[in-house]
């Protein structure tokens, strides 16, 4: 993050025109027009310390740029997504899409955000070392994470940006909506692996451990023990029951994915840091 000379009391002074802490953009152009007025001490204040400052931080900014591109490539790697998915395995491109979004979804609140709250908040009360090491990519912490999401979904319009009469004064603010559905993405995502088995629920398992065990009673392959000819016409309606009300139970799981998942998508633009 950069501090810019333009954008100090120094400018100010030498500006002669102290600028806008917050403004609307018709006030920002009445206070440009007034401060042009002195057109030298304005080019001074505007243009000049930023040729300087941009001159005398050069090789600090080609350090910087040569730092962020190896953080970049080989530690965050911005360029891709990744997931916690089992490597050696084969997985199918829907599942790779649903791991890979809610995945990054979770290094984004327990990495970027942790370090929004640490770094950005400036709270010193927090360790040195974890502002450091969040920066590169090595520390992680889902508390922190959660803390800055909490603090920025109580944010709401106020008199600084609007107007009491505003409809919108007092409701939260895009952020604020932002960060409520995030964190229940993220805690959705984090319970997910709890939900029940849909075999399991169903009784479809415990239906296959009894011909299992049937079948070794008899000594018969256990293997073959699902494709019994003898097997009688109430066993085989009780699977299709099973069956049915497991289909049902996956169905559901899987609707329920794709819900969480447009919902992820539909706030994509506010997930930044």
């Amino acid at each position: 993050m950069r501090n810019y000379w333009s954008c100090t009391r120094f400018a100010n002074w030498l500006r002669g025109t102290p600028a806008l802490h917050a403004g609307t953009a018709e006030e920002w152009n009445v206070w440009r027009k007034k401060a042009r007025e002195k057109k030298i001490r304005y080019w001074l204040a505007e243009e000049s310390l930023d040729y300087v400052q941009n001159f005398l931080r050069w090789p600090l900014e080609w350090v910087n740029a040569a730092r962020f591109y190896i953080k970049n490539r080989f530690i965050s790697r911005t360029h891709q997504l990744t997931s916690r998915l089992k490597r050696g395995q084969y997985h199918e491109f829907d599942t790779r899409m649903l791991y890979c979004l809610f995945d990054e979804l979770v290094n984004f609140v327990e990495v970027e955000q942790a370090w929004m709250n640490v770094y950005v908040q400036n709270d010193k009360d927090k360790p040195f070392f974890s502002s450091a090491l969040t920066r590169i990519g090595w520390w992680r912490c889902p508390e922190e994470g959660l803390e800055y999401l909490h603090w920025a979904s109580d944010l709401k319009h106020n008199e600084e940006w609007m107007d009491k009469d505003d409809l919108d004064f007092g409701k939260p603010t895009p952020q604020a909506l932002v960060a409520q559905e995030t964190i229940l993405l993220y805690t959705w995502w984090k319970e997910r692996p709890n939900r029940f088995d849909p075999m399991d629920a169903s009784g479809l398992t415990a239906y296959y451990e009894e011909r299992e065990k049937a079948a070794k009673g008899r000594g018969e392959d256990v293997s073959l023990a699902f494709f019994d000819r003898n097997e009688s016409d109430e066993s085989r309606e009780r699977w299709r029951k099973l069956s049915a009300i497991c289909q049902k139970m996956e169905q559901e799981q899987e609707d329920e994915d794709t819900k969480m998942l447009i919902r992820l998508v539909k706030i994509r633009r506010g997930l930044w840091t």
